[in-house]
């Protein structure tokens, strides 16, 4: 049996389901396939990670009627600060201080948990007419001359004129299409995790560089941060073995003091890193969205802005091409979106990608020169302003859905 769509999407995690939603409120209707049982992708101990979602984000999300069932889980970032040192000796004197109250649009973003977001989208697609949810692995695709078909391991077959590609830095369907990737590992591992402590951040986030790799300290409603620590992975696996009471002995050095004692709220988690980069976003009738295109560090926080970013460009490429009447899936219409996003992204990779190699390391010339120059650039109002509003998400071409 063959079930047709206008889109088919494969990924149900937090692109996937942010592209079907935008796309059936704009009259498509479209297909979600993930391989996870719904249960599955529900439980709150499916995924540790939370989102600094930057204003732009913030705005899309809010576009397709998701921000209001998340909103009184999030906290807003209100000021971001950025320092060097080593575990146990406290920052250098030289940091960057980033304020929200430096420009006009209110806060730069908020931070989400994975477990609030991944329901909400759930939920939503189970309620929006156009909308089709299969649990199910994807075996083939094919290129027909009317559109695309997949094969599923069920047995059964979905044919639509369109298929987007949300399934990760793995990305089957990237290559199912023969699209190859460029990339590499950082020998260095993510450990996520949530502390209560005992004052009060503020809304304000931490990056604190260290010689191994970051850690990021976020904060969450209530007394409680997000970490996303970098380690090698060695040293990250012997710090996941140990006890949440030796966790917190190694963590303590690093995390410091400025908000009392913390300790261990929930599961830990780890997360290895690297650069991955699909070596074209599109193929015949195909689309590559979010980690599927680009994977990155997490040490900019970017990776679902990205993503969300090629979501909002997508969209408005199939429905400004939908008005026009073309075929929404050829390849020049295609090439729009590609042209859009792929410059923007590749540039966003390899920043983060320079900054990690920087900032990760005990050089004393370079430690001399990257303090030195954030201690410059703190220093200077209008170029301290530009990064406050690329981390909000507004620099560049924004699609609609990003604009409020």
């Amino acid at each position: 049996m063959t079930e047709t769509s206008d889109i088919l999407i494969v990924g149900g995690g937090l692109n996937g389901p942010a592209l079907a939603l935008a796309l059936a409120q704009s009259g498509r209707s479209v297909t979600v396939v993930d391989a996870l049982p719904e249960p599955v992708r529900k439980n709150a101990a499916f995924d540790g990670r939370a989102y600094a979602l930057a204003l732009a984000s913030v705005r899309l999300l809010r576009a397709i009627g998701i921000w209001e069932r998340v909103e009184e889980h999030a906290q807003p970032m209100l000021e971001i600060k950025v320092s060097d040192g080593r575990a146990g000796e406290g920052p250098s004197p030289f940091f960057l201080h980033f304020d929200h109250a430096e420009i006009e649009e209110g806060p730069m973003g908020h931070m989400l948990e994975d477990r609030y977001l991944r329901r909400a989208f759930l939920e939503a697609m189970d309620e929006t007419p156009g909308i089709t949810q299969i649990t199910d692995s994807v075996t083939a695709q094919e290129v027909t001359d009317h559109g695309v078909d997949l094969a599923l391991a069920s047995g059964k077959t979905l044919a639509g004129r369109l298929l987007v590609g949300c399934d990760g830095r793995a990305s089957g369907t990237a290559a199912r299409a023969g699209i190859r990737r460029t990339g590499w590992g950082y020998g260095q591992t993510a450990l996520v995790a949530s502390v209560e402590h005992e004052l009060p951040h503020h809304g304000v986030a931490h990056q604190f560089f260290m010689p191994p790799g970051p850690l990021a300290i976020l904060p969450l409603p209530g007394n409680v941060s997000s970490i996303v620590w970098s380690e090698s992975e060695e040293t990250a696996a012997a710090f996941m073995a140990l006890g949440d009471a030796e966790f917190l002995q190694v963590l303590r050095p690093r995390f410091g003091d400025f908000l009392g004692e913390i300790r261990l709220k929930g599961k830990r988690f780890a997360y290895p890193l690297g650069l991955t980069i699909a070596n074209s976003f599109i193929s015949d009738r195909l689309a590559l969205v979010g980690d599927a295109a680009h994977g990155m560090h997490p040490i900019a926080g970017q990776g679902l802005n990205a993503g969300l970013r090629d979501v909002g460009a997508l969209v408005q490429v199939v429905t400004e091409a939908a008005r026009r009447g073309e075929d929404f899936a050829a390849p020049d219409v295609l090439a729009r979106y590609q042209q859009w996003r792929r410059f923007d992204t590749t540039t966003l990779a390899m920043v983060t990608d320079v900054t990690n190699r920087l900032f990760s390391n005990d050089n004393p010339i370079l430690r001399l020169g990257r303090d030195l120059g954030m201690g410059a650039l703190g220093a200077l109002p209008g170029l301290r302003r530009g990064f406050i509003r690329e981390a909000a998400g507004l620099t560049g071409e924004l699609p609609d859905l990003m604009k409020g």
